[in-house]
């Protein structure tokens, strides 16, 4: 017994029925959805044709719905910077830079870190 699964995700280019139908003669255990791109109704095409090549197949497959997280981005620079490795920084929750801070989108940002929290950029 296999105690590994295949993730495979699916995407406009193996979306398709025949292509799902092969990807799990191949192996396929879990097809994955990347909700960061495509939109709802493109996810719900593929969930259908995803079940269709499982009833063709005869065996379960999982989906697994890869969710997408916050996006903090940087805000508007007067100038493009250089950040040094080691190089301490200020982050701002603004949309613009001002006093040598660099502005982030995120305003929870204050509430989730801590002092001395190492944030990777």
């Amino acid at each position: 017994m296999r105690r590994t699964k295949i993730v495979c995700t699916i995407g406009p280019a193996s979306g398709s029925l025949e292509t799902l139908q092969k990807l799990i003669a191949a192996g396929l255990d879990v097809a994955r959805l990347n909700f960061s791109h495509g939109t709802h109704e493109q996810h719900a095409l593929a969930i259908t044709a995803i079940r269709e090549a499982e009833a063709a197949a005869g065996r379960p497959i999982a989906i697994l719905q890869d969710l997408q997280g916050p996006r903090i981005r940087i805000g508007n620079l007067p100038a493009p910077i250089s950040v040094e490795s080691g190089q301490t920084i200020t982050l701002a929750t603004a949309t613009e830079a001002g006093g040598g801070a660099i502005p982030v989108t995120y305003s929870h940002l204050p509430a989730d870190v801590k002092p001395g929290d190492r944030i990777l950029i």
